[in-house]
């Protein structure tokens, strides 16, 4: 098993880059310079905390799956703590682009250290990344001017307000930048979802439900080469609902079915379903339903 270089806190992130030590323990900006030491590459690394870093001037246009797309001035990308990376290659250094670090000891007493968790695209891969205009760009970039502006100066009462204000900006922004991404990719996405259609019919029609239980968002991505939070996000943009959401309409409809159309016991259906206990189907039935499966099967 590979080892994995763990980096714990701030000020070892900016010993291992090479740069300026930095000015505050909870959080940095790296402006990307010559010196950076980039290093690592094929070694695994963890990171203790959030990473938000922006990739500028990207050369020639971003391709996704068969298509093109015109946000290709930049990448940001969006890491979580924990999270393990591992650079392949020769990186390249980006003088026009910049990373914010932000340990979780920065949020803890601010109602942001709950609130982050809602920011999906903590989880997505990498290759899922935000890609934005010169625009969208220049908005970010303030908001990491303003924090660093901040730590920058000697701190007082209001630091520690206006950095997590102007760190909420940059989340809601790019919240907001990200639905645009989905928006912009309709034809990809459609092609998307019609792959997971056929995904999610071909496992409740095959004897995948009783032999591996009810599929997880994670699994329906790894199926379809992304991430189970981006393919969650991407078909509630396009269809109003999340991968569970389209996942309990089958189990009620096939459920549904089968009490109907057999006399198979609720047990042994809720077993053939992918459920661990019949209780839990039963439970799962009512509050999708307002009735119990014997009651449905009895009311028809």
């Amino acid at each position: 098993m590979n080892e994995i270089l763990r980096i714990k806190s701030i000020s070892e992130i900016h010993r291992l880059l090479n740069v300026e030590k930095p000015l505050h323990p909870l959080v940095s900006v790296c402006k990307h310079i010559p010196e950076m030491n980039l290093d690592i590459t094929n070694v695994n690394i963890c990171f203790d905390f959030y990473i938000i870093s922006l990739k500028s001037d990207i050369k020639g246009s971003i391709y996704y799956g068969r298509n093109t797309y015109d946000f290709d001035e930049g990448t940001v990308l969006f890491s979580a703590p924990g999270q393990v990376f591992k650079i392949t290659g020769e990186p390249i250094i980006d003088l026009k682009g910049w990373t914010l670090f932000i340990h979780p000891d920065l949020l803890s007493k601010s109602n942001l250290h709950q609130s982050i968790q809602q920011y999906r695209f903590f989880s997505y891969d990498v290759n899922e990344a935000l890609h934005i205009s010169n625009k969208e760009k220049m908005i970010l970039s303030e908001f990491v001017a303003n924090i660093e502006n901040e730590i920058a100066q000697n701190l007082d009462y209001h630091s520690q307000d206006l950095i997590i204000h102007n760190l909420e900006s940059i989340l809601k922004y790019s919240e907001r930048f990200y639905d645009r991404q989905f928006l912009t990719r309709t034809n990809a996405n459609k092609d998307i979802i019609s792959k997971f259609e056929k995904y999610i019919i071909n496992y409740f029609n095959s004897n995948e439900l009783m032999k591996n239980g009810i599929p997880s968002a994670k699994q329906c991505g790894e199926a379809l080469n992304m991430s189970g939070h981006y393919l969650s996000d991407l078909l509630k943009i396009e269809t109003g609902k999340t991968i569970k959401e389209h996942i309990d309409l089958r189990l009620i409809d096939k459920a549904k079915h089968q009490l109907l159309n057999s006399t198979i016991s609720v047990k042994l259906l809720a077993y053939g379903l992918g459920f661990e206990y019949p209780q839990y189907f039963s439970r799962f039935f009512k509050n999708k339903t307002g009735m119990s499966p014997s009651e449905y099967r009895n009311s028809n």
